[in-house]
């Protein structure tokens, strides 16, 4: 039987930066809900860095979840669980509560209807002051990435839907669902790090 583990190189390369900002954001213990695992590479190294968590990945594709299922079974990690069948614009979520949100690599590669589901989603399973924490591609601010310019180029050919999408867009559909921006961290050259919490 094959190895179902995908691996992505992104992920080697933003991981670091990413664990630095969920060290900020993210409480010390509790479940931390991952929408949109991809590859799972992602949950077994949050969760080997960060033990005291509980991590539930979720993915809505079902290849996906088989490498987010391989990983997490190789890893041997007992903190991080199996993944979870996960559609962020559909509600209701097949997950009740949780403590912290995570969305890695995902707003730009769908339609913004997942964004808004996203929050949606996070604002019904979030404490008050719960994070939402949103990593990858983000237009901050008006400066002009050469980067970020190719890479939404080559999505909207592959989806005119998809695209970088901007800070003040997401911030605006996060105010709507009773979300706040806490913390917003890189954006120079193509990944960010966005924190929203839940109230005003």
């Amino acid at each position: 039987m094959g190895d179902a583990r995908r691996s992505a190189p992104s992920v080697e390369g933003n991981r670091e930066a990413l664990l630095a900002a969920l060290r900020r954001a993210l409480p010390r213990r509790g479940l931390v809900l991952e929408v949109g695992s991809g590859t799972g590479q992602h949950a077994v190294y949050l969760g080997a860095a960060l033990p005291e968590l509980e991590w539930q990945p979720s993915e809505v594709d079902a290849g996906a979840r088989a490498s987010i299922a391989a990983w997490v079974f190789s890893s041997r990690l007992r903190n991080v669980h199996m993944p979870l069948a996960l559609d962020a614009s559909e509600a209701p979520w097949p997950v009740s509560e949780a403590d912290a949100v995570l969305a890695v690599d995902l707003i730009h590669a769908a339609h913004w209807d997942a964004t808004v589901g996203l929050i949606a989603g996070a604002r019904v399973l979030l404490p008050d002051d719960g994070p939402l924490v949103v990593h990858g591609p983000l237009r901050v601010g008006d400066k002009h990435v050469a980067r970020l310019d190719a890479l939404d180029a080559a999505l909207r050919a592959a989806d005119p839907a998809w695209g970088v999408r901007s800070l003040a867009g997401v911030r605006a559909a996060a105010a709507k669902l009773g979300f706040r921006v806490a913390e917003v961290t890189g954006g120079d050259a193509v990944d960010a790090t966005l924190v929203l919490r839940k109230g005003r």
